[in-house]
Order: structure tokens, then sequence, then C-alpha cells
């Protein structure tokens, strides 16, 4: 099992977490994740980290589509490999949802199918480098001759020769998408996940395989979803610091009609629990909406309690068929538990 860390967006002030990062990789952790929403981006801090690591490969967790256009996405992600020794970027993309994608990014929601084939599609042309880039598509197209266009635009090839192979990965959690995933990315970021769902999402990715054809199949495609871990005597404790973030992303982190964390909630067989924290949340009765996340909810997602609790409910995950885990903790010996679990291989990084 690989291991991934998540250190996420920064807050108010941007502080990565560099000795855990470092500490990561020398227990042999496979990958780091930053994140973005509307503050600090995910691309800026791997590059900052490419130079303070040697091995651990740095992913998007993820980069949103509306952040950039598809061609300026693979310039930053080759970059940023180019700078880190090459082999080492993963580029991590989601849709976001339309409250930041039209909000903050002053983008239309369009057809988020299409435009994530479109992006990946143009992202491909440009780490290849075989042709000078041109796509028609259904939502982007390069080059472009829409309203405004001059009408002067032409096919160019990177200046920058990067990685022609350099993976894509996809955070989607809908039906459609998954399958869309399983076809045109290298990997997959799981809204959601939780070992008891791989029943149903397997036909899903098995679609998408078949749909991409050339014998693609699971053992060319990486699996990754997330789970906190926190060792304690205090499950409730640990279950309960999680429900204000679950609360925020099922309550508020999109339209009451179009939100992708409530969706994933009710496909986990927790509706009605869903559809009340979002009357809460947006009622403004936070603290309400936070009460009425279930402890089961929380606790499925996560590895959390004593040592030997984490070890029997690890086996869950390594059994699912998922390639690797990428965890969020803040403690050293939740980090040290997880690389016995999944296989220690301690790093030389020695000069």
């Amino acid at each position: 099992m690989k291991l991934g860390l998540s250190i996420g967006y920064s807050g108010a002030e941007l502080r990565l977490p560099v000795e855990q990062i470092l500490l990561a990789e020398r227990l042999g952790f496979d990958s780091v994740w930053t994140a973005e929403a509307y503050g600090s981006d995910a691309i800026t801090p791997l590059a900052y980290l490419a130079a303070l690591t040697r091995r651990i490969r740095l992913g998007t967790g993820i980069m949103q589509l509306a952040a950039r256009p598809p061609a300026s996405a693979a310039m930053a992600a080759g970059t940023v490999d180019a700078l880190a020794g090459g082999g080492r970027v993963i580029a991590g993309l989601g849709v976001s949802g339309p409250q930041i994608v039209e909000g903050w990014y002053g983008q239309p929601w369009g057809k988020p199918y299409w435009r994530i084939r479109d992006y990946v599609t143009i992202m491909r042309k440009v780490f290849e480098r075989k042709d000078p880039v041109a796509h028609a598509g259904r939502e982007i197209s390069l080059p472009y001759t829409g309203p405004g266009a001059l009408g002067v635009g032409k096919p160019l090839t990177s200046i920058l020769h990067m990685n022609p192979r350099l993976p894509i990965w996809l955070g989607t959690g809908t039906e459609a998408n998954v399958k869309l995933t399983a076809e045109i990315a290298d990997g997959w970021l799981p809204l959601g996940f939780v070992p008891r769902l791989m029943p149903m999402l397997r036909p899903w990715l098995e679609e998408g395989f078949r749909r991409a054809g050339g014998g693609k199949g699971f053992a060319d495609f990486e699996i990754q979803p997330r789970a906190e871990v926190a060792i304690t005597d205090d499950v409730r404790g640990a279950l309960a610091r999680m429900k204000p973030r679950v609360a925020l992303y099922v309550g508020g982190m999109g339209h009451r009609d179009k939100n992708f964390h409530k969706e994933m909630m009710i496909r986990r067989g927790f509706g009605d629990a869903a559809q009340k924290i979002q009357e809460l949340f947006l009622a403004r009765r936070k603290d309400e909406a936070v009460a009425a996340v279930p402890d089961e909810f929380c606790d499925e997602m996560a590895l959390v309690g004593p040592v030997a609790r984490i070890r029997e409910r690890y086996r869950a995950w390594a059994d699912s068929g998922i390639t690797g885990l990428t965890i969020t903790t803040d403690q050293p010996e939740a980090m040290e538990l997880m690389a016995s679990l999944a296989g220690p291989v301690t790093v030389d990084l020695s000069p």
C-alpha cells in the first residue's frame, strides 16, 4: 500500500509542515498532496517542497479546473516536475463546485463531464509535444474562436520538453465522472470513499477501462482515497473534531440543489442526516449542523482510536482494492504507525 500525506490548503496564514513532510519521506511515504479552494493555490507550495525533498511524489489534490486554462495547468505541473528532477509530479484535477467556479473564478459551470474530458486531452497534448496543440472540444477548444476572439490564434508547441507521461489523476465521485476517470486518467482521488463502497464502484471503473480499450485495467491505474488518522483513547472526541469540516462541506460548500458532498453523504446511506445538516447550516445554525453529523459517518472514513483499533480497521482499507491511502494527521506517531501497517520502507536520504 502506497501512503500519501495531505497538507491541504492554508488558513489565514500559509505555513507548510516541512518537518512532517521530511518525516514522511524518511518513512517511505510515496506522495505529499496540496489543495486549493479560494486562498492558497495548490501548485506554488509544491515548487517550494521540490527543493526540500528528494524522492517523494508531489501531488495536487486537487487543482481546480476553473482556476487556470488546461495549457496553464500543464505548464505549471510540467515546470514543477522539471524543478523536482522529473517523474515526481502528479497533476490531480477536479471541478470544484458551481459556487466557487462562478463566484470566485468567474467561469461558467457549463458541462463538467465534457470540460474534464477536454481539459485532460489538452494537457496530454501539451505534455507529449507530438504536434502543435489544437483541440475542438465540447467545452474547451484551442485555438479559441469564441466571443471576443480576433481569429488569429495559432496552435503552439510547448517550449519546455516536459515529461510526456506526467500522470493525471482526477478527483471525482459521480457515476459518470468515475467512469470517465477510469477511461482517461492515470489515477483516481475518490470523493468520500469508504471500503464498503468498492463493490458499487468497481463496475463503474471497469466500464471506464472498457471504454479506454487497449487492455487498460486495475494494474494500470492508481486509486488513492483519503482518511484522517489519530491515535487516541478518546474515539468520540476524535470524531467530534471531524464534524465541523463535514458540516461545512455538506451544508455550505455548494448550492442547496448542487452539492457534491451532500450527494456523497446520501450515496453512503446517510440521506436524512445530509438533509438535516444542510438545512441547519443554511439557516446559520452551524453548531446544530455540526451536532447532526453522525459518529458512524465520520468513523468509517477515518482511522482513529488506540493502536489496536486502527490496526484492525486498517484491514478493510488494505483489502478493498485501493493502491494507496492519503492520510491527514498531525501526529508523527500516527505516521510511523501507518508506515508500519503499509509495509515499512525507510529511505536513506543521506548524500
